[in-house]
């Protein structure tokens, strides 16, 4: 069991005949994923290494191999346009994982999002991986850019907002033995489609899930809001860490969404409040495996 996405779940790439889509639908083919088509407009009727379909819109990719999940590796100016296409298609998932998509096209990419089937993990995220046995996996599913071979099949879910930190969070675990269930990137921008909380509710719902680590970083207060929820109805341990302790006012830190602004969104804030939730707060990111090895 894991949340989101499975051995069996069949995936396409947005973007697959660009060298960075070719690039990471290479390495997830490797890793066990079933990547089923390809879409590139104007490109249909090629094949991705001789052996992947590639199709002109999604719709003609979803009715032609029964797709449900889509990565998109599409440029910045023509990325949100892609999300929508397959939130029309019906696609259960997007994971978007470009940098740099305009404010103003992904406040129109999440209004049409509402009442949508589709979820949307991303923008800039390193997208979601539930890992398999080995290191190029069988039964393992990965979609977007994290390293394959860090991750190991067990029982701790990873859900953060910085790509790099996510794999230190997985590659600590995986070496001190213990495994994951699922491995979730949301992405750092100001605008995205799913946040902490929503994959901390999928977490606790799931069996096979027996503790977790909560990275976050300083800008907005979707943080506190999953510190409040897990305070009162999360049933399994908590591990957490905040980044951007020495991060000055007004000054964005890596991610667009990573800016203490108004006051609002600072670091000592969301630690407070992970503290108040009964959440164990890692000081440093080498110490998170650890921090919640020991809650357990």
């Amino acid at each position: 069991m894991a949340i989101l996405v499975t051995p069996e779940t069949k995936v396409l790439v947005q973007g697959i005949t660009g060298s960075f889509g070719g690039r990471h639908a290479q390495l997830s083919l490797e890793y066990g994923s079933q990547i089923v088509a390809g879409v590139t407009p104007g490109k249909g009727g090629q094949t991705f290494e001789g052996k992947v379909p590639v199709f002109d819109t999604v719709a003609q990719a979803v009715a032609e191999t029964g797709t449900t999940t889509s990565a998109v590796f599409v440029p910045p100016p023509f990325a949100a346009d892609a999300i929508l296409e397959g939130v029309d298609a019906g696609l259960d998932l997007v994971v978007c994982i470009t940098e740099g998509i305009p404010v103003n096209d992904m406040v129109k990419v999440k209004r049409a999002l509402e009442g949508s089937k589709t979820r949307l993990i991303g923008p800039n995220c390193p997208g979601i991986v539930t890992p398999g046995e080995g290191k190029q996996s069988s039964g393992g599913c990965r979609i977007g850019i994290a390293p394959g071979y860090i991750h190991k099949k067990g029982n701790i879910g990873v859900v953060s907002r910085s790509g790099t930190l996510t794999y230190e969070a997985v590659w600590q675990l995986t070496c001190r033995g213990v495994g994951q269930s699922t491995c979730v990137g949301i992405g750092g921008d100001p605008v995205n489609g799913t946040s902490h909380l929503d994959v901390i509710k999928m977490f606790n719902d799931d069996p096979d899930t027996h503790g977790i680590i909560m990275i976050g970083e300083i800008g907005g207060s979707a943080e506190e809001e999953a510190a409040a929820w897990i305070r009162d109805n999360c049933k399994k341990p908590v591990a957490g860490f905040i980044a951007g302790t020495t991060a000055p006012p007004g000054r964005r830190m890596g991610h667009a969404g990573a800016i203490v602004s108004g006051g609002k969104g600072t670091a000592e804030a969301k630690i407070e409040a992970f503290r108040e939730a009964g959440i164990q707060v890692a000081q440093t990111p080498s110490e998170m495996a650890d921090v919640l090895l020991k809650v357990m």
